[in-house]
């Protein structure tokens, strides 16, 4: 493994692929959702079918993130993510070449494996790319990355479908992925892995877990019955807890447990899963207060929403390189409270707000949380040992994936307190919608509000000893 970054030339063609890779796997997140009713009426299928070609993707990256992170340590990170690249390619190949949903959905899931091998992957490779001294202004950049991809996924849909068919929408990922597989071949020599096995049963329960949980929290949107979706979390929890047990007992295990020993690593993972369940349950309750209660319509919905990812990815990249140099915890705390102070401004807005005082709030909310994002992905990274990188990187990203699905339940749930016509598809009046919307943005607030709660304690915890590079012992307390 190589100790402290790539040559600067190398470092640099070797972030532009990685940067490509990403945003490939999250512009495809979201990138298919404009064209579902076109797909649907080519297919001849009903809209509630359609939706499985957004969820298969998802829940395809969701259950694969530990498979990818063990398969890292294994065979080396960069064969791991070249293979991810590979795998979501073909997929993207396979989406294209769909004659009907169901081949369509099973190259979804075919594709979206391949994603969590680029997602869970591409945060170790920064340690590998950047110099120890470089890390934050890289998760700065890449913050920037995912944000820009999220922000541009539907409009870049749009564009597409405007001079081409739906197949187009994959097929562009084809001459890319085959392009960054090629520009990296030999970038990453000297990174082989330990040379283990992938623990099979360990792959399995973790992917049935994780998979079964967020199919079940997500239940919560579909308005699945009760039963059901308990039944859903109970053995997507057993499943996980399985695997968890498990970890203990192997000798390279596929989850680093141990890696909660690390009080920071432990705080850092709780914020982040934190930060990303509220803001996602603002980011999808907002198009509600926009249309619904201030009488929007789509695009102009879209467009007032376009400050928070804009400023998101700015912030991060001004983060970035801060976190170098400055407390994760004074960044990830300030951060966080920009947010919630953000989200609160949200909530007490009246029906006939301006234009402009929506935009500034959404900038608000986006440079906390890109303020918090970056320093606090790099807190979780730096108190990880180089040998669990990996495995730091995969739970990263579940923290990312996990708090958005848990964001957009809570959505669901939130509504379902209000009466039937605030809920999406209501026909209540705006006053209504408001107050639905209202309280999913205060439910929001109050997420985020401890999340600045878990980045403040951090002031309390000193870094873990060896600079975690090898041990894994846990650290003192400051006195």
């Amino acid at each position: 493994m190589i100790s402290d970054g790539l040559p600067a030339a190398e470092r640099r063609r070797a972030y532009f692929a990685l940067a490509t890779a990403t945003s490939m796997a999250v512009l495809d997140e979201t990138i298919a959702n404009v064209a579902l009713p076109t797909i649907g009426r080519d297919m001849h299928v009903s809209a509630a079918a359609t939706v499985w070609v957004v969820n298969a993707f998802q829940l395809a990256l969701t259950a694969a993130l530990f498979t990818w992170s063990s398969f890292g340590q294994a065979r080396g990170l960069a064969r791991g993510w070249r293979y991810g690249i590979a795998l979501f390619t073909l997929g993207s190949l396979g989406c294209a070449l769909s004659p009907t949903l169901p081949l369509l959905v099973l190259a979804r899931l075919v594709q979206g494996v391949g994603a969590a091998g680029i997602m869970s992957l591409s945060p170790a490779l920064l340690r590998v790319i950047f110099p120890r001294a470089q890390l934050g202004r890289a998760l700065g950049v890449n913050s920037l990355v995912i944000a820009t991809g999220i922000a541009a996924g539907p409009t870049i849909g749009g564009a597409i479908l405007a001079i081409a068919s739906w197949p187009w929408l994959f097929l562009i990922n084809v001459p890319i992925g085959i392009v960054v597989a090629l520009a990296t071949r030999n970038v990453f020599a000297a990174d082989d892995g330990h040379g283990g096995r992938v623990h099979v049963p360990s792959m399995l329960t973790s992917a049935l877990g994780f998979g079964l949980i967020v199919y079940g929290i997500d239940g919560f949107g579909r308005h699945e019955p009760w039963p059901l979706i308990v039944a859903e979390l109970v053995a997507g929890f057993a499943s996980f807890g399985w695997f968890l047990a498990r970890q203990r007992h192997l000798e390279r295990p596929m989850f680093a447990v141990d890696l909660y020993a690390r009080p920071l690593f432990a705080l850092a993972s709780l914020a982040g899963f934190l930060a990303f369940t509220g803001s996602t349950l603002a980011i999808v309750a907002l198009p509600f207060l926009f249309q619904d209660a201030m009488g929007a319509s789509p695009l102009q919905s879209g467009l007032l929403m376009t400050s928070w990812p804009v400023a998101m990815g700015l912030a991060a990249n001004v983060a970035g390189p801060l976190s170098d140099r400055y407390s994760a915890a004074v960044l990830s705390t300030t951060g966080s409270v920009i947010l919630a102070v953000g989200l609160a401004l949200y909530a007490l807005l009246p029906l006939h707000a301006s234009v402009i005082a929506i935009v500034a709030i959404g900038a608000l909310c986006g440079a906390g949380f890109g303020i918090f994002q970056a320093p606090n992905s790099r807190e979780l990274m730096r108190n990880a040992p180089r040998a669990q990188t990996a495995s730091a990187a995969a739970i990263m990203a579940a923290t990312r994936v996990g708090g958005q699905t848990c964001g957009a339940a809570a959505l669901a749930v939130v509504f379902s307190a209000f009466s039937a016509s605030a809920e999406p598809g209501g026909v209540g009046g705006a006053f209504a919608a408001h107050a639905a919307v209202s309280g999913a943005l205060w439910t929001a607030f109050c997420l985020t509000a401890i999340t600045a709660v878990a980045s403040s304690v951090r002031f309390g915890v000193a870094p873990t000893t060896a600079s975690a590079e090898g041990t894994t012992r846990a650290p003192e307390r400051v006195a």
